[in-house]
């Protein structure tokens, strides 16, 4: 027969249960002073230990509440019941040093030598209610996303219906014209093929990050926990890259747009060329792939003379397209000349190159070589920096060996020309 066990052991096991515990416990009386806390109670609300027994409940509770939760706790001692945690409500705690956070409270009750007692259990839930205020920060900027979203649709719409009736308009005007019939059907191979491109390349590039975008918007109504946070980070990412792409292909169509019409002002002026590069150099870094490296040289007078919005249009286009078509671990050489009459610039990549067959056709809308055909883009921006470089009164060439690399050579004027004024 197994002997009793001693009140000695219970009592120990009682103290050792007691303060291992992973929760705040306070015990009051019934006029709300604090007879026990356990070790973590201590130093959740950063009191020595031992130090909280003998203060008033209400020393734990922020000044505005005290008249409230007096009565709160007296009507309770009146009519004591146990209490979950988790009932929706919200309650604030207040540390020694006055710090305010929020917590969970459990309470209990139980009666010893004919005296009541409240048992209290806490849990500080500061790290739930900051991931809480990110989900609805987040809900937010979705709901933000799927507005410009709508606008961003409706404008490529516009965009694309408008295209569409220009080249329609363009076939009309050709089926029209017999007078010169090899001329005629020239133009018409030439304008098919040009919607051809067109519709192939919008198909592709408008859909690709719309369909990103919806199965991303999608997959996010799934992830409904805090523990889900890190993939609602990444679908959010994907849905931002993917706005800036639509956006980015859009005011390419745009420019375009705006050169054929004729709307694109030439406002040269002098500046500092080298401060220029540089500051295109630096807003690119972030482009820039693992161990990729950008440097830039410069000869002469670091003034020059012409627009520089039109010309950071080109130097970007240009330097965007080497580090795309480039590989990790690459450098890519910049060289800027400003002589007494002519402005150079050069830049060199180490990447995949252009067929030689391609060559040819670089600067005609919506061409795309052979061997990118995988790697995203609209076909139309060296065709708007060929047309910018003839508003700038300059020249740009190309050398570019398969596999090899490409280095692009653009010239205009270091000065003040008639043609400008």
């Amino acid at each position: 027969m197994q002997a009793p066990e001693s009140s000695l052991n219970k009592d120990i096991r009682f103290e050792a249960l007691f303060n291992s515990a992973s929760l705040g416990i306070i015990v009051v009386d019934k006029n709300g002073v604090i007879v026990l806390a356990n070790h973590f109670a201590n130093q959740l609300f950063a009191y020595e230990p031992t130090s909280m027994v003998g203060q008033v409940l209400e020393k734990l509770i922020p000044q505005r509440y005290h008249h409230k939760h007096v009565g709160y706790r007296e009507g309770y001692a009146n009519e004591p019941q146990a209490r979950g945690m988790g009932i929706g409500m919200t309650l604030s705690a207040i540390k020694k040093d006055g710090t305010e956070f929020p917590v969970e409270v459990s309470l209990g009750h139980f009666k010893t030598d004919n005296e009541q007692f409240v048992i209290a259990y806490i849990a500080d839930i500061t790290k739930r209610k900051q991931n809480e205020e990110k989900i609805i920060r987040q809900q937010a900027d979705l709901e933000a996303i799927n507005e410009e979203i709508k606008k961003l649709n409706s404008n490529l719409e516009a965009t694309v219906h408008t295209r569409t009736i220009e080249l329609q308009s363009t076939l009309n005007e050709l089926e029209a014209s017999k007078e010169e019939l090899t001329i005629s059907l020239e133009k018409e191979k030439e304008v098919n093929d040009l919607k051809s491109r067109f519709v192939s390349m919008a198909s592709h590039e408008f859909r690709t990050p719309l369909s990103t975008i919806l199965s991303s918007i999608s997959l996010l109504a799934k992830y409904s926990t805090t523990e889900d946070q890190p993939k609602r980070d990444k679908h959010i990412d994907r849905i931002k890259s993917s706005v800036k792409s639509l956006t980015d292909i859009l005011n390419e169509f745009l420019s375009l747009g705006r050169i054929e019409e004729g709307k694109v002002d030439v406002k040269p002026d002098s500046f500092d060329l080298t401060e220029f590069m540089s500051n295109i150099i630096n807003e690119m870094n972030v482009l820039l792939k693992p161990n990729q490296n950008i440097q830039y040289t410069h000869i002469g007078s670091p003034t020059t003379y012409s627009d520089s919005n039109l010309l950071k249009h080109v130097i970007v286009n240009l330097l965007s397209n080497a580090i795309k078509f480039s590989p990790e671990n690459s450098i890519i050489n910049i060289e800027s000349k400003v002589d007494d009459n002519t402005t150079t610039i050069q830049i060199t990549d180490q990447g995949i190159g252009i067929p030689k067959s391609d060559q040819v056709h670089l600067f005609e809308r919506f061409f795309r070589a052979t061997n990118v055909t995988n790697i995203q883009g609209t076909g139309l921006g060296l065709h708007i920096v060929g047309r910018y470089v003839d508003l700038l009164k300059g020249s740009i060439k190309y050398n570019s060996e398969l596999e090899k690399g490409s280095t692009f050579t653009i010239q205009f004027p270091s000065k003040i020309i008639n043609d400008f004024e």
